[in-house]
């Protein structure tokens, strides 16, 4: 099966991440180029046929992901990119592990195929008929947990995973293997660890825990949604930056 031809025609997509996709292609192809003004909400909601709140509910995706700003009063404007930027790679958590000079194991605690939650929409644009795998896991590093993982899968961007177990392969390994991923966003938090986090990481409630969230996409279809979740004391990340042209020391 052809994977990115299926997510270009792919019926499940809610009509407000499709306006996201349009949008987002123009800015990236550079036919609408920093500091241009986009058309203003009730003139998208007429060009797509829809309501102004499926709209907004786009823009403010499109915000969120730092490729529009939003002016009161004076409409949305693509952003200018910005001179310096943070890069982290995705990589899999086994070779983090063997980096350590640890022997690693994924455990897989729960797999489930359901109907896509609201979450799950509003994570992966899908719309209600959506179709999701939910894998919850384990990796350990020697004798200790060292990552916390609760992934949902797109089951319309990649229906392969419907088949696949997890039981033998962690899903980040597999969707590597599967998938030519074409951007990422990673947001990343402090937070205390409830009684659930403890328990599989085995560490005290309250513990200081660091949470990655990454979403990940292939031709502006959201593939994949993952948390992972460190024990913050034994876990650190490191970003690389590139210079601006008139960058400062």
């Amino acid at each position: 099966m052809n994977t990115s031809a299926a997510l270009q025609s792919d019926p499940e997509l809610s009509l407000h991440q499709r306006i996201v996709n349009d949008i987002e292609g123009k800015i990236l192809s550079g036919e609408w180029t920093p500091g241009q003004r986009i058309p203003f909400e009730l003139e998208l909601a007429a060009q797509y046929n829809c309501s102004r709140m499926t709209v907004n509910k786009a823009m403010t995706q499109l915000a969120r992901s730092g490729l529009v700003e939003r002016r009161k009063k004076s409409g949305s404007f693509v952003i200018q990119p910005h001179a310096q930027s943070a890069v982290l790679e995705i990589r899999d958590i086994k070779l983090e592990v063997e980096s350590l000079g640890k022997p690693y194991r994924y455990e897989l605690s729960e797999r489930h195929r359901r109907k896509a939650n609201p979450e799950d929409r509003d994570l992966l644009g899908l719309s209600a008929v959506g179709q999701v795998v939910a894998i919850t896991g384990l990796h350990h590093a020697g004798d200790r947990v060292f990552c916390l993982e609760d992934r949902v899968i797109n089951l319309s961007a990649v229906p392969e995973a419907a088949e696949e177990k997890f039981d033998r392969i962690a899903p980040g390994t597999w969707l590597l293997q599967q998938v030519p991923w074409s951007a990422a966003e990673h947001r990343i938090k402090a937070v205390e660890a409830d009684e659930d986090v403890a328990l599989a990481l085995d560490i005290p409630a309250g513990a200081a825990c660091l949470v990655v969230e990454r979403r990940t996409s292939m031709n502006g279809v959201f593939v994949t949604h993952v948390r992972l979740t460190y024990l913050g004391s034994s876990h650190e990340l490191i970003a690389r930056f590139t210079p601006s042209q008139t960058g400062q020391i």
